[in-house]
């Protein structure tokens, strides 16, 4: 099963306090062992919201909302995306974790949809589309 593993965001991070030395060794230390043991596919930090912008939707209407945001409990800071068997998997993977911000944090696991997750919605033609896509974008990032 694919995961998400995601790092909330917290007053330093929407600061743009950047990790110690420290803490960027165990955490590269911690990927390379999920690395080696298959586990990591992808992972990054994400710069504060004051960078980003949130498109809200309504209906055809589109409106760009400029960062900062205001509810750091509701915010990203990192993520990472394994390949684990279970759930239990990542879990125990996730206790091994060097403590990403060094004081009371939470990190949330949550299932990646897979395309049988779809059912019958999922029709074939969709399935070849999205087999497509995917090796496309595999072939890029080559």
């Amino acid at each position: 099963m694919k995961v998400m593993v995601i790092v909330k965001a917290n007053d330093d991070s929407e600061a743009g306090i950047m990790p110690s030395t420290e803490l960027l060794t165990a955490m590269g230390q911690y990927n390379e062992e999920l690395v080696k043991a298959g586990i990591m596919l992808a992972g990054d930090g994400l710069h504060p919201s004051s960078k980003g912008v949130r498109v809200q939707f309504s209906g055809d209407q589109r409106t760009v909302i400029d960062g900062p945001f205001t509810e750091t409990k509701e915010l990203i800071a990192g993520y990472w995306i394994w390949q684990v068997k279970s759930m239990a998997e990542a879990i125990e993977w996730l206790k091994r974790c060097p403590n990403p911000q060094g004081e009371n944090c939470e990190l949330e696991i949550r299932p990646v949809f897979e395309a049988d997750d779809f059912g019958a919605a999922f029709t074939p033609e969709l399935r070849e589309q999205e087999d497509r896509l995917r090796a496309e974008v595999a072939k890029k990032a080559t």
